[in-house]
């Protein structure tokens, strides 16, 4: 099933983060960064509102178990902040950079997941790693 596919979902979120950086450099053109990543939150409400009440996923919040809902909470400060250092980055760089440096949260999802989640990476993987450093300073560079 291509639906469940999780590379599918994965690519897809790679091509509307791209979209993202796009769309937002135009949009902070005359708009202060802060300001903008708010704007994009509130869109972002009603549009997952919506998605979850279309998916029928409402449930009452007592039934999240604790350790989850304070990791998603932290997973949701995390975001926070991820966006406002990324629209105030693109408010003040080019978009290709930008977005190239913000890509090293790969390299470090990877480093994170060995150390606090035990996920091993082959020496293959590493390398693909270590290609993403190579990738984001070579595009980086000035």
């Amino acid at each position: 099933m291509l639906m469940l596919s999780w590379p599918l979902w994965a690519a897809l979120s790679a091509a509307f983060a791209a979209l993202t950086a796009i769309f937002a450099r135009v949009g902070l053109r005359d708009v202060p960064s802060d300001y903008a990543t708010f704007l994009r939150t509130l869109v972002i409400l009603p549009f997952l509102a919506l998605m979850v009440s279309l998916r029928g996923q409402w449930q009452p919040l007592s039934t999240i178990p604790g350790k989850a809902g304070l990791f998603l909470v932290l997973s949701g400060l995390a975001t926070g902040a991820s966006w406002l250092c990324y629209f105030r980055a693109l408010s003040l760089g080019p978009a290709a950079q930008v977005a190239s440096i913000d890509k090293m949260s790969v390299v470090l999802v990877a480093v994170f997941a060995a150390l606090f989640l035990g996920e091993a990476l082959s020496a293959r993987a590493w390398a693909g790693v270590a290609l993403i450093v190579i990738g984001v300073l070579i595009v980086s560079h000035r």
